[in-house]
């Protein structure tokens, strides 16, 4: 997709704003090791160097998981990551049938090998990671969730002052246990826990009626661990989140554009739009509010 002159003179503005920041972070989260090249990004899909020319190449795990993808089938584009995957490319100027996918596991993606554009399989943002890969500017922005066993009281609450009576837990000095004291604040006294399994446990043996830990591990802990057990819903953010970022080979010369693509995204409110359709919609993570 050709961008505009008015949005590469907005990028070269951003690029000046970036350097005067000296180090802070941005507010639309772009990472600012990865500054984005507004004279050198020409990001049309003829211009970038793809592994396939005209074709994009995204890779992810075996199996793609729930609610991430739905039936292990990114290529329907359902599920949040195949959605955001496909808005990317078509950010980027792909159609649908230009882009393929291909599997790759999580731990051989870094550093990433030749055989993908970039990988979208929840990769966080860390500086460790980025020493060997490039990640992308944040698609998601974690949120914590709490988890309840269908049975319990607080299952079905819609809102904050629906847990005021509940007994909490969550792993201590953790921002899990941040949302409990800081946010939700129930009357009981919350739990702290010295990790989540202990904290699963308490919750599977009674000791507390919902446990609260970071999305991706509420999905996780409902679908495998404890199958009796429901998300209740997303608790407002707290704290610096946990995000994801896309994941490129090092200095990946597409890095730059696939940046661009995720503010635009990001600007228009599309990563909201698909957060609320594939997370807290088809997956039941409502907003407590």
């Amino acid at each position: 997709m050709a961008r505009s002159s008015s949005r590469v003179l907005a990028l070269t503005t951003a690029v000046a704003a970036l350097v005067a920041a000296a180090g802070c972070t941005p507010p639309d989260g772009r990472n600012p090791t990865t500054p984005i090249d507004a004279a050198t990004a020409a990001c049309t899909k003829e211009s970038l160097r793809t592994r396939t020319p005209g074709i994009l190449t995204i890779a992810t795990d075996e199996p793609a998981r729930e609610p991430w993808y739905r039936q292990n089938k990114p290529e329907t584009g359902e599920g949040f990551e195949a959605a955001v995957a496909y808005a990317v490319a078509a950010q980027l100027g792909y159609a649908s049938a230009e882009v393929t996918w291909t599997r790759v596991r999580f731990a051989d993606a870094t550093p990433a090998p030749a055989s993908f554009d970039f990988a979208v399989n929840q990769f966080s943002v860390t500086e460790e990671r980025k020493q060997a890969v490039d990640l992308s500017a944040p698609y998601y922005l974690v949120r914590q969730a709490v988890i309840a066993r269908k049975s319990s009281t607080i299952a079905g609450k819609k809102s904050l002052a629906g847990l005021k009576d509940a007994r909490l837990g969550a792993q201590l000095g953790t921002t899990s246990y941040q949302a409990i004291t800081d946010i939700i604040k129930p009357g009981p006294k919350p739990q702290g826990y010295r990790g989540t399994d202990e904290a699963t446990q308490a919750l599977r043996s009674g000791q507390i009626d919902g446990l609260v830990v970071d999305l991706p591990a509420a999905f996780r802990i409902t679908s495998t661990e404890m199958t009796d057990a429901t998300v209740v819903g997303q608790v407002p953010q707290v704290g610096a989140p946990e995000t994801f970022g896309l994941l490129l080979g090092k200095d990946s010369p597409l890095t730059p554009c696939v940046n661009e693509a995720i503010s635009e995204l990001r600007e228009a409110k599309t990563l909201t739009e698909l957060e609320q359709k594939w997370l807290a919609q088809a997956a039941g993570a409502t907003e407590l509010t």
